[in-house]
């Protein structure tokens, strides 16, 4: 069953409303990442030029984006050989695990949103992390209650959950599969064992963190070789990750839940220099979930993501219900029109903060936060032409006594996103963590494990409250993934998503706006600059031409921020044809037939 609410709204996008959002595009990264790509394939250098040049990418038959070009081209190897979006999520998953292992692997965790062609239905499989059942909530507490410093509690093995993402790809391809198991793990496993070309991207981000990879010693064997940091154009091999995935493609599941890796993995976290609390019994008593798909109306559309222990669709359809009745069309370079999205978002943060929580362990009024006429009272409070000077969380009808402290846990952006459509018609969006780059930095079997347990509040109670995202047992932590599949009329007509920590929730919604208000095509609405406001200070990316726009924001009462907000947004727009884009801020590219 599906949460489906209706708001009012209609489509504002006029022709100078589009031409005004296309000249807001942040300056493109030519070739940002792209060294050494080209060479993957013919299909592969075409699509990293239409990216270098801000054209969608065209398709007739299937289409996948993704963050790297060598996962992105094992995702098209299968789609072009018949198999389904979730097949081609199995190779794409395992060989980001590799190539992008700071991202996502198969030590972590992941949502995916699924359309079904043949039925018509939209369903979500939750594969996130799950808190140890020998975890309390003063979990990250010292002896005196007082909460750890983030990244001393980040490294080492007391931030591991459960990993989710091996179940989820499993299960996704029992579900909706049509080729082998072993031939999907096959490409992934090659490579690792010839070795693959280290991309700038990944280069810069090892030589920014040596200190804490150099903590584990299997993590600094890989990424920090002979004490010095792997460097572009450098061949990587992972033999441990090449038989990890043999044994996984021989095993299935089994292998992680009650098997080998699932032994090293636990080894891993207990033998860590801070050790963690997963046992054994975690692992095999892990299960994806599935969920009710939570969606909410917005010009004529169906948005439909991930709901609890995802804050994503939530937030997005808050953000965007408030927004129904108003008017956009003036586009991203209007003050007031980035004032009436960022209070927006102020107010469905503040929301989140109170209430979204894994629905396992606390009633979250889902219902009642999506309400039409609650949202209404919301957005009366953007009526005014100055920022709000203060945002409280609301009081949405709930059947049920609610009485939570405001949670303040950090999320960290890192995170990928992939997008596919097959030739069945199937639609896959799935988001993909292990939550920090480069997660706990332990390693075990080849892949770094998550630090996802740190998306939980670091305090369990706030003056005697308590607060929804505590660390429980078997819990899982609240996220802002928000993979996403917009429909109109029961049709898929976008697939989007991206990583970026809390601030993925206002990339999704601010994609979604650029494509249906200002008109802007999908590798317009993933390269455009982000304006991002989610506890009261705008957040405008340097270096594009929303940096100007602090000065009338601050007239209004905002603070701002001038930072880089690297998203990494992957969007298909569904119709006759399929148009594909790709983030220029990282290396991944969109590829159709």
């Amino acid at each position: 069953m599906r949460v489906i609410l209706t708001l009012g709204g209609m489509l504002l996008a006029g022709a100078a409303a589009a031409q005004q959002a296309a000249d807001a595009v942040a300056p493109e990264a030519a070739g940002a990442g792209a060294a050494g790509f080209e060479a993957i394939s013919p299909q592969v250098a075409a699509a990293l030029a239409a990216k270098a040049a801000g054209r969608p990418v065209e398709a007739q038959n299937w289409m996948v984006a993704a963050a790297n070009p060598h996962a992105v081209q094992a995702g098209a190897d299968v789609l072009a050989r018949g198999g389904t979006a979730a097949d081609a999520l199995v190779a794409v998953q395992a060989m980001l695990g590799l190539v992008e292992p700071q991202s996502s692997g198969l030590g972590g965790g992941a949502f995916l949103v699924w359309y079904d062609a043949a039925t018509g239905q939209v369903t979500t499989l939750d594969g996130r992390e799950t808190a140890p059942l020998a975890a309390t909530p003063r979990l990250f507490q010292d002896a005196e209650g007082a909460p750890l410093k983030f990244f001393d509690a980040v490294v080492g093995g007391l931030s591991v959950g459960t990993p989710g993402t091996p179940a989820l790809m499993a299960e996704a391809h029992a579900r909706w599969g049509n080729q082998d198991w072993r031939d999907l793990l096959t490409p992934a496993a090659e490579l690792a064992e010839a070795g693959f070309t280290v991309s700038p991207r990944l280069a810069e981000l090892v030589a920014g963190d040596v200190a804490r990879l150099g903590r584990a010693p299997d993590t600094a064997a890989y990424f920090l070789p002979g004490g010095a940091p792997i460097e572009a154009g450098a061949v990587l091999r992972n033999p441990a990750y090449a038989e990890t995935l043999r044994i996984f493609a021989e095993e299935g599941p089994d292998a992680f839940y009650g098997g080998e890796i699932g032994k090293q993995i636990v080894a891993a976290v207990q033998g860590a220099d801070q050790p963690g609390v997963l046992s054994d019994m975690d692992l095999a008593i892990y299960q994806v979930k599935e969920r009710a798909a939570v969606c909410a109306p917005y010009r004529g559309h169906e948005v439909c993501g991930m709901g609890p222990p995802s804050s994503g669709a939530v937030a997005v359809g808050q953000i965007l219900g408030m927004l129904a009745e108003a008017d956009l069309s003036a586009g991203p370079q209007d003050a007031e029109v980035l004032r009436l999205i960022g209070d927006a978002s102020r107010l469905a943060f503040a929301d989140r903060g109170r209430y979204l929580a894994d629905s396992d362990f606390v009633p979250v009024p889902v219902t009642g936060l999506l309400d039409p006429a609650y949202l209404k009272t919301r957005a009366a409070l953007l009526e005014g032409d100055d920022a709000l000077p203060e945002v409280t969380p609301g009081r949405p009808a709930f059947d049920h006594a609610l009485n939570w402290a405001d949670d303040q846990a950090i999320e960290l952006p890192s995170t990928s996103h992939v997008s596919i459509v097959d030739a069945m018609g199937n639609v896959a969006s799935m988001t993909t963590t292990i939550e920090n780059g480069f997660g706990s930095r332990v390693m075990a079997a080849g892949f770094l494990l998550n630090n996802e347990l740190t998306d939980f509040s670091f305090r369990s109670h706030v003056e005697g409250v308590p607060v929804a995202n505590r660390v429980e047992p078997g819990k899982r932590p609240r996220s802002s993934m928000a993979p996403t599949i917009v429909l109109k009329e029961g049709a898929p007509v976008l697939a989007l998503g991206s990583p970026g920590g809390s601030r993925i929730i206002g990339y999704v919604a601010g994609a979604i706006i650029a494509h249906l208000d200002w008109g802007m095509d999908v590798q317009q609405a993933v390269a455009a600059p982000h304006a991002v406001n989610r506890f009261g200070t705008f957040d405008l990316e340097e270096g594009s031409a929303l940096e100007p726009m602090a000065g009338p924001l601050q007239e209004m009462g905002f603070e701002t921020n001038v930072r880089a907000l690297t998203s990494g947004l992957h969007m298909i727009e569904i119709g006759e044809q399929l148009r594909g884009g790709a983030d220029p801020r990282r290396e991944g590219i969109a590829l159709g037939e």
